[in-house]
């Protein structure tokens, strides 16, 4: 439970937010493109899609915090 409560609160880790975003724009608009590229240039985007973009940055953030935490946790 520890290890939880120190992985949520390096999600807003103003060191490790820079990277984190960075990834999170890169991977997400890559998976963004591939995934919804077609709806979204043909005008059939709808709500569920919408959360599907939203959790496509999400993702890549978590997981940029997640190897920052552990590469952090491992040097200490």
């Amino acid at each position: 439970m520890k290890l939880l409560q120190e992985y949520c609160l390096c999600l807003i880790n103003k060191q490790m937010m820079p990277t984190a975003i960075r990834v999170a724009l890169i991977v997400g608009s890559l998976l963004f493109v591939i995934n919804h590229g077609s709806a979204f240039l043909s005008g059939k985007m709808n709500g569920d899609r919408w959360l599907s973009v939203g959790l496509s940055y999400l993702v890549p953030y978590g997981v940029n915090i997640h190897g920052q935490f552990i590469s952090r946790r491992r040097k200490n």
